[in-house]
């Protein structure tokens, strides 16, 4: 069985090492063009050199076309004589033809319990919305966005104040299990796939850095699950409002919500003194979220009390969009 892995980013990685490790014969690795200045952020869409490392360490042949889906590209693929396609966070929707071009189809590694969100960002949906499980499914792919009949699933528990980059890491050791059990099924005979129920799909699209930007007259839980889901990127933000300055942007990286009683004010008003280095922010809800880490735009990521030596909190201080 000759196979083409074709994966960007960290969630590709520990799938693409099993199948090497496991001694598929991998035949080629399609990945996507280097960008001048991105770093690793552990982002599946986030292109690094991680993949072509591993490729290059193996002595496998590496692609980077801009789209897999031209001519020629289609042409590079077909002299592959590829029998099957491992996808795991590649970053491009493969085309009729790509498809159709390895003996056995192409499969997908896919980091949600389809078919709840689909799509590009679907660890970050399911911690934004609360969800206390994911996990990974193994598809067939075929046209439609993340429609193809299920070949494996496994679900997860997700922690309490689990980010996307903390779950993604989680999943994608799962992801590349669950894919090498598949392709050694695949080896053995036809595999029998479970269809997805459309009535239970849901979307996951891409995420902009607008969409960072923290509420906070939403509920604390609402805001707590933002947070978290914004870990790597785009990261959640707000803007550090005092009287008679420019508002500063703040990356806000870790909160928590804290028992105390309901307080009268606005949201994202500074609640309390903070005392021993603690940030309270009233929330939607009149309930507080306590801000544990951030980092102020041009500085380094600080905790709370380190950010609190150098802006002494004072009445009238609060956070808020950047026209407050």
């Amino acid at each position: 069985m000759r196979i083409v892995m074709m994966g960007t980013g960290s969630f590709a990685e520990p799938t693409f090492s099993a199948l090497l490790k496991n001694a598929f014969p991998v035949v080629g690795l399609y990945t996507q063009p280097d960008h001048a200045g991105v770093k690793i952020r552990g982002s599946t869409r986030l292109a690094g050199s991680g993949m072509k490392g591993i490729a290059e360490q193996a002595g496998i042949t590496i692609f980077q076309p801009a789209s897999i889906n031209t001519p020629e590209a289609i042409a590079e693929l077909q002299a592959l004589a590829p029998d099957l396609l491992v996808v795991a966070a590649y970053g491009q929707i493969l085309k009729p033809a790509v498809i159709a071009t390895p003996k056995l189809g192409a499969i997908n590694v896919h980091a949600s319990l389809l078919p709840k969100y689909r799509g590009a960002s679907p660890i970050a949906h399911a911690i934004l919305n609360g969800e206390t499980e994911s996990g990974v499914t193994i598809i067939r792919i075929v046209p439609g966005l993340d429609a193809g009949e299920m070949l494996a699933q496994e679900a997860v528990a997700i922690a309490e104040y689990e980010t996307t980059g903390e779950l993604e890491m989680r999943l994608a050791a799962l992801g590349a299990s669950l894919c090498t059990r598949v392709i050694q099924q695949l080896q053995a005979g036809p595999v029998t796939g479970v269809p997805q129920d459309s009535a239970l799909v849901s979307k996951a699209p891409k995420f902009t850095k607008d969409h960072g930007l923290i509420n906070w007259a939403q509920p604390a839980a609402r805001i707590v699950n933002h947070i978290r889901a914004m870990q790597p990127w785009p990261t959640a933000y707000t803007f550090f409002h005092r009287p008679g300055k420019e508002p500063m942007r703040i990356i806000i990286n870790r909160v928590q919500a804290v028992e105390v009683a309901q307080q009268p004010g606005i949201p994202g008003e500074i609640a309390l003194k903070p005392a021993s280095g603690f940030i309270h922010v009233l929330c939607g809800d009149a309930q507080v979220l306590q801000v544990d880490e951030l980092q102020p735009a041009g500085k380094k990521r600080m905790t709370a009390e380190e950010f609190t030596r150098g802006y002494a909190i004072q009445p009238g201080f609060h956070f808020g969009p950047e026209a407050s």
